[in-house]
């Protein structure tokens, strides 16, 4: 049965490249997995985003619901979104029966400053210098950001390589799904 695993931080915490690392290792052992990006998703369904409330939500089910799509057809899923809200990472919970959550913690300072100098193809730039104008809603500055309860694992990409990171994500996937990597 297929899974999914919703990588969940703040802006510039790590997220895609140990959600990148984590499948490339999976993929070494015959697991594929595919990569639901959220930035890129939201490319497609808001090219000019507001990052309102009533934006998220749609987008954030939007993407829950093409995990799930994917998941019943047989496609292991990595979500990489911050999801802010509980509620986003709830609502795939409840509709998809593999499911699980990384916590990817990073304290912010750390954040900013790897988001004011990452390259990655899909993610907005300058969310933290944004955060200072009126009407800003950046997660973990102006909007609270609501931590996993119970994730598989919480990775502190601060003190740790993403290469020993996505290590670290896959035992924690692999022991949570009962995954036998020697049978692939």
């Amino acid at each position: 049965m297929a899974f999914a695993v919703w990588f969940t931080g703040l802006p510039g915490s790590g997220k895609t490249v140990i959600a990148s690392r984590s499948a490339a290792i999976l993929k070494n052992e015959g697991i594929e997995v595919k990569i639901l990006q959220l930035d890129e998703i939201r490319k497609v369904l808001t090219p000019e985003p507001k990052y309102t409330d009533d934006e998220r939500n749609i987008v954030y089910l939007s993407l829950v619901y093409m995990a799930k799509l994917l998941v019943e057809n047989g496609v292991n899923v990595f979500i990489d979104a911050t999801a802010n809200k509980r509620k986003y990472r709830d609502t795939a919970r409840s509709l998809i029966p593999q499911f699980a959550e990384i916590f990817i913690r990073c304290p912010i300072d750390i954040c900013m400053e790897r988001e004011a100098h990452r390259k990655a193809a899909f993610s907005p730039k300058g969310i933290y210098i944004k955060a200072a104008r009126s009407g800003a809603n950046v997660p973990g500055v102006n909007v609270p950001y609501e931590e996993p309860l119970n994730p598989i694992v919480v990775i502190d990409s601060d003190r740790m390589k993403p290469e020993m990171s996505a290590e670290k994500a896959v035992d924690a996937i692999i022991s949570f799904f009962g995954l036998n990597i020697y049978e692939n």
